[in-house]
Order: structure tokens, then sequence, then C-alpha cells
């Protein structure tokens, strides 16, 4: 039995989410596995069940995070942007970039029958497509094509991403696909 030196520090919850939100990038949501986890921390499987019930309330902390910090938190930040214009060319940017090196949403959306994984995909779509169709609106576009609009912009979102892992070399430079995203949502 492994003794840990009076100097290792204590994991958090926070620890234990990061470790599975990499995992989950990596190996999908099988890979989000407490022994595994707490073995790449260098922990014990108790150090996990101080801090989670089991490995559905792990997983339903990794889902709130990733609806917070990619959702709810890039929103926030958008909102600090004046012009809905600007907003959502930054978020465009932002977001094409992110399709193309992050996999966690990828990993959500091949798990999408699992009805923790499902409401959360549900909830962050509505999110981000009444964001785009706010935006929209904002800019003149009447509300019912904004709402359509917003509805393929977050398609071509997740067709990005997928493109991004089967053909990376396909996809053009982030700023053409930015203004040719733009030109037909506005």
């Amino acid at each position: 039995m492994a003794v840990k030196s009076p100097s290792a520090r204590r994991l958090s919850a926070d620890d234990w989410v990061a470790a599975a939100i990499v995992a989950l990038g990596e190996n999908g949501l099988a890979g989000v596995a407490v022994e595994p986890l707490a073995k790449h921390l260098g922990a014990t499987k108790g150090s996990f069940y101080w801090h989670f019930k089991d490995r559905p309330a792990l997983v339903d902390a990794v889902l709130a995070h990733w609806e917070r910090e990619g959702t709810d938190a890039v929103i926030a930040a958008l909102d600090k942007l004046a012009d809905p214009a600007q907003r959502l060319r930054v978020l465009f940017t932002d977001v094409i970039d992110y399709a193309t090196e992050g996999r966690e949403e990828l990993a959500l959306l091949a798990a999408i029958d699992q009805p923790a994984v499902a409401a959360a995909m549900r909830r962050v779509a509505a999110r981000r497509i009444e964001y785009v169709a706010a935006q929209l609106r904002l800019l003149g576009v009447a509300a019912e094509q904004a709402d359509t609009r917003a509805a393929v912009a977050v398609g071509i979102y997740h067709g990005i991403n997928q493109l991004a892992r089967v053909s990376p070399e396909s996809l053009p430079a982030t700023s053409e696909l930015v203004d040719s995203i733009l030109e037909r949502l506005v």
C-alpha cells in the first residue's frame, strides 16, 4: 500500500472533475471511471468517495461544469461586448477554435443515449440557439428568421466539430469560416 507524504495535497471535487473532463475528451464517457482517474491523480478511491457518492454523481458534476464553462461563462464574457455583431464574430471565432481542438463535446454527443447527457445537451443547445437568435434580433433579423438561422448556426458548429476530427485539412482558416457563417446569418 502506497503511503502519501505529509506534503501531498488533498484533492478537491474540482480536481476530480478536471481529471474526468480530460478523460472524457480522450476516452469518451467510458473513460470517466473511478479507478483509472484515481490512478491518474495518484489518489485512492476513498478520495473519490469523499467527494462523490458514485460515478453518476461525478458524471453529473462533469456535465454541470461543461454546461457552466462551455456555455454560461462564454455568454457572460460575450455580453461584456456592446455590439451584437462583434459578439457573434467573437463567439464563432472562439467556438470554431474550440471545435478544432476540444474533444469533450463530441464525446458527449457520442453518449447522447445516456439520460443525464441528453438532458444537458438539450439545455446547452437551447441556450446557445436562443443566445445567437437574440443577437440576430438585435441586428434587425425578424424573430422567426433569427430562430431558424440560430439553429442552423449551432448545427454548423457541430458539423465543424466533427469535420475537424475526420478531415481537418478540408477546413478553411477560422477567419474564412467565421466570415462565411456571418454572411449567411445576418
